[in-house]
């Protein structure tokens, strides 16, 4: 349909950071194309709540960003809600511990292939999209990415990769499409991670002393998307401080 709004499309959408992306984002009047997978029930909740906000700015797609059929076939459905694209959120991920010794070809796969397979192939499909309307890409990415996170080799190196594609895409698609990245610190605690004393321990290494909030994500994101016109092929840390103790 007929669209004078920007559209962004925000993979994992449903919850955590994905869900704070879209709710700012949408406040600030673009139209979403929520990605989903697994998180069906929170994703239509998300979608209802926009479009009763504002009727018919929400989108639902579904796709297992594991599977590079699937990753094409989102693709092709962005096209479908409003035509072209303004903005690329790659900010599904996968994430758990591996120790080194136990690490399964199924793992690499599964990490490599969320975190870096799918937003490479999917910023290859949109970026004619994205190149037509002058739009950006935001990687998700994490500050374990420069020197790894202990029990998490996979991860970290799947995440090194994405702030090196994000570089790589900022030179390749220059200038019509921008490309930078987001990498958070302690935003959200992880599921393997319950330990108060692990907790503690880490915030002893933030300078802030507290953890984040998704918002603060969003909030770099949002101005990825609208205030840094002369910005591409960077790394913007949101940390609290976390990487002045490294």
């Amino acid at each position: 349909m007929p669209n004078s709004r920007k559209v962004a499309l925000i993979t994992g959408a449903a919850k955590r950071i994905g869900a704070a992306c879209v709710r700012l984002l949408h406040a600030h009047g673009y139209n979403i194309i929520l990605h989903h997978h697994t998180s069906v029930q929170q994703a239509q909740q998300l979608a209802d709540e926009l479009n009763d906000l504002r009727a018919r700015s929400a989108y639902l797609v579904s796709a297992d960003l594991l599977k590079l059929d699937q990753v094409q076939a989102l693709a092709e459905q962005t096209s479908h809600a409003w035509g072209d694209l303004d903005v690329l959120v790659n900010n599904a991920s996968l994430f758990y511990a591996g120790q080194l010794g136990s690490v399964t070809e199924q793992d690499w796969d599964d990490l490599l292939a969320s975190n870096l397979k799918a937003p490479f192939f999917l910023s290859q499909a949109l970026a004619p999209s994205l190149r037509k309307r002058q739009g950006c890409i935001i990687n998700i990415a994490d500050i374990h990415a420069e020197k790894g996170l202990l029990g998490f080799p996979v991860y970290s190196i799947a995440k090194a990769g994405l702030v090196a594609m994000t570089k790589c895409l900022a030179k390749e698609l220059a200038p019509d499409v921008r490309v930078n990245a987001v990498a958070p610190g302690a935003i959200l605690w992880p599921d393997q991670l319950t330990s108060e004393a692990q907790k503690t321990e880490i915030l002893q290494k933030v300078a802030l002393k507290r953890c984040g909030e998704v918002e603060d994500i969003a909030r770099a994101v949002r101005y990825l998307c609208d205030d840094a016109a002369y910005m591409t092929g960077q790394v913007l840390t949101v940390d609290g401080g976390r990487m002045l103790y490294t």
